[in-house]
């Protein structure tokens, strides 16, 4: 925040540090989007232009339309998703039109993974998966940058044995 003198205050002690997710998550997703939706405008076109016409051909371009429309529901959800470490738990808040905000407590926490599958390390991004006893609370952070989801990882077990270890 900066105040009227330019100078910079404080963030107050329980408003949590937000964290976005890193630009190549959405840049993977809209890549696939492209290449799913324009390869299902070529096999359609293909399709309908052989079997039925030349002009039921034109339906291919139904596919083209919603690469614009998904571009940007991409873009949109990638701005929602966003994570916070605080003292005690661990917030994921994600969504745009229906927001959801999970609380992980650093106790209940079970099990932290790190996946990356093909497409993913292509890119040079993994997921976080924390696994706690209510499996309704599970909850996943996708698209980080490998060497910050490892050092999530080594973070949120440490804290996690250290609360339970209270317990």
């Amino acid at each position: 925040m900066e105040t009227g003198s330019g100078q910079n205050t404080e963030v107050a002690d329980d408003e949590p540090v937000w964290t976005g997710l890193p630009p190549g998550l959405l840049r993977m997703r809209r890549l696939l989007l492209v290449v799913w939706l324009g390869l299902l405008a070529v096999v359609l076109g293909l399709l309908l232009g052989l079997l039925c016409g030349p002009a039921w051909a034109a339906f291919a371009l139904l596919p083209l339309a919603l690469i614009g429309w998904g571009w940007v529901m991409i873009g949109r959800n990638w701005r929602s998703w966003r994570y916070a470490e605080r003292a005690d738990d661990l917030l994921i808040s994600r969504g745009v039109m229906w927001r959801e905000e999970t609380v992980v407590p650093y106790g209940r926490m079970q099990l932290v993974e790190v996946t990356s599958g093909p497409v993913e390390r292509h890119f040079g991004l993994a997921s976080v998966q924390l696994h706690t006893a209510a499996a309704a609370t599970d909850a996943t952070i996708p698209g980080l940058d490998p060497a910050e989801a490892e050092r999530l990882r080594d973070r949120l077990t440490e804290l996690g044995e250290a609360r339970s270890a209270g317990l």
